[in-house]
């Protein structure tokens, strides 16, 4: 059994390289990044309204200057290799026709990245095209590019014309993300937030509407290799890289033993650590976590890569939640869709995340493989927490989504909001516990947080990262990589005072929850009363929920 005693497979250490679509063109480069905390926190800027945007020359009036072959809409997956596509590689970009050319190059076709085609539309203006997930004709919102023959002195402005989503945290402040190849070398700065003018708007007339990303920007150096992202790229060879490290750490692969789930549809690992401290697992319970079904939610993975970091440390509460508990921990459950720089789906062309309570193994076996290895844990032990680690591309701050039935008793129903109430307390200027939505909607069915709950996980919740950063505690700039892998410490030490014996804690957490549903619901704290009757969409004011709301219909 999967949550059994910790074996190490050998076979899984051969770490293969990515496996692509064999119509993919992939160059041969590998794309590595250093990681940097700015000194000082990066603020939002403040957004454009769409009647402040500059005009934008017509693109039938541009020139084309880079085109990736797109998938046809309408096929479907057939098969995968290593490299993808065989043969010769095509160029998508046009030639620079002199040195004083300065035109810039663009590439994508490389591990996560995302471009289709670019116009250029003035001397330093372009156009952008996003490519649709593959196999699908929608969900346009991650991107990641290069571009070389960079000019210090000039601004220049990019407009991305095909955004899927009618709102976006563009709209409130959000920036891209640039990182410079020679900053990177000689001064040590790695991915940091660029740009001004930013404005999120709707583009033409035409149904389904797109909407428009526009920035204007100055690069750094003269002739500079420099990469675009929504948010900081994290791939399928990074998590190998991390693994590896890992094997190779006497200390660390005592207690965590890394094997195979399954593998994807291309024949990718999807991998699956089982953590504990050393020993019987006897009347050990369970907690559960995964991350990235969704392959544009980076920050989901960094948030991860935090909470496996002080997991596996020598810090005294990690040795004691590793005494107290079995950790199944599933970091990438959509290694395909992060490869080929899909946004939302796997290479089934449908959200893995909407599949939990349909999913055949064969059209997504990592869904359907973590289910059942909870269901069969399930059998012999409690379940008592499963964590789905996501991001959101329309909400500032940290926040939780939890599962409250109605039907449940008041207890039941206080103690779904202890867990993200105790977070924010342990994480104030990050975590925002009035975000946090417990409706069970029917469109939610099929979400790895419902399925767990449904099969008797009783805490089981979705953790959303916004893309942006945090308006709390008194910030109002964006998360670094820092601010999203200390996430996963503090996930750590709640879990702790989750579980803490001495009731203090949760007793007064539940106290605190029973008068914030109180006043929502317009009665005296302290007055009483059963909630096991009031409705959760009686308890919740109508905001935005997930990320998918309006991408997935």
């Amino acid at each position: 059994q999967p949550w059994k005693s910790p074996v190490k497979p050998a076979a899984l250490f051969s770490f293969l390289a990515p496996r692509w679509p064999v119509e993919c063109e992939v160059i041969q480069e590998t794309i590595e990044h250093i990681e940097w905390v700015p000194p000082e926190p990066e603020p939002f800027c403040p957004p454009m309204g769409p009647e402040q945007v500059l005009d934008t020359l017509s693109e039938e009036q541009g020139t084309v200057v880079y085109h990736s072959s797109p998938v046809l809409q309408g096929s479907c997956f057939t098969c995968a290799r290593v490299g993808g596509a065989p043969g010769p590689l095509s160029s998508p970009a046009a030639p620079l026709e002199s040195p004083q050319d300065t035109t810039l190059l663009f590439e994508s076709r490389f591990e996560s990245g995302n471009l289709q085609k670019v116009i250029k539309v003035g001397p330093y203006e372009y156009v952008l095209t996003l490519r649709p997930d593959l196999y699908t004709a929608k969900h346009t919102q991650w991107f990641y590019f290069r571009v070389q023959n960079t000019r210090r002195e000039p601004l220049y402005r990019f407009t991305i014309a095909n955004m899927a989503k009618p709102k976006s945290l563009y709209g409130q402040g959000l920036r891209p993300l640039l990182y410079s190849e020679q900053d990177a070398r000689s001064r040590g700065i790695g991915w940091r937030r660029v740009g001004t003018d930013v404005c999120y708007h709707r583009g033409s007339a035409r149904e389904p509407p797109v909407f428009r990303l526009s920035w204007t920007v100055r690069f750094p150096h003269d002739g500079d290799t420099c990469f675009f992202a929504a948010c900081y790229p994290y791939t399928y060879s990074d998590l190998q890289r991390y693994l590896r490290a890992l094997a190779a750490d006497p200390a660390r692969s005592r207690y965590c033993a890394v094997q195979a789930l399954c593998r994807s549809l291309a024949g990718n690992t999807v991998y699956l650590l089982t953590i504990t401290g050393p020993g019987s697992t006897a009347g050990k319970r369970v907690v559960v976590a995964s991350a990235r079904v969704h392959p544009g939610e980076s920050g989901g993975s960094w948030a991860m890569r935090g909470f496996l970091d002080f997991l596996l440390s020598a810090h005294a509460d990690a040795r004691l939640l590793r005494r107290l508990f079995v950790f199944k921990v599933v970091p990438m459950l959509n290694p395909d869709g992060v490869v080929v720089g899909n946004s939302r789906c796997s290479l089934a062309g449908r959200d893995p995340n909407r599949a939990y309570g349909t999913a055949l193994p064969g059209s997504f076996p990592a869904v359907w493989h973590l289910r059942d290895m909870v269901q069969r844990v399930l059998a012999e032990r409690e379940v008592l927490l499963y964590c789905d680690f996501h991001g959101h591309s329309r909400k500032n701050n940290v926040f939780m989504y939890g599962c409250d039935a109605s039907g449940d008793s008041t207890g039941t129903r206080l103690r779904q909001r202890v867990f993200p109430l105790m977070l924010s307390k342990n994480a104030p200027d990050k975590f925002s516990f009035a975000s946090c939505k417990f409706q069970v909607q029917k469109r939610k069915e099929g979400t790895g947080r419902v399925s767990m709950w449904r099969l008797g996980v009783s805490h089981s919740y979705t953790l959303e990262v916004a893309f942006s950063g945090s308006t709390l505690g008194g910030r109002s700039s964006h998360f670094s990589v820092e601010d999203l892998k200390s996430l996963g410490h503090l996930l750590c030490d709640t879990l702790l005072d989750f579980c803490d014996p001495a009731p203090a804690k949760l007793q007064q957490c539940l106290a605190e929850a029973d008068a914030l549903l109180q006043r929502q619901m317009g009665r005296e704290p302290g007055s009483g009363g059963s909630w096991s009757d009031v409705s959760p969409s009686e308890l919740e004011s109508s905001t935005s929920g997930s990320d998918s709301s309006v991408s997935d219909g």
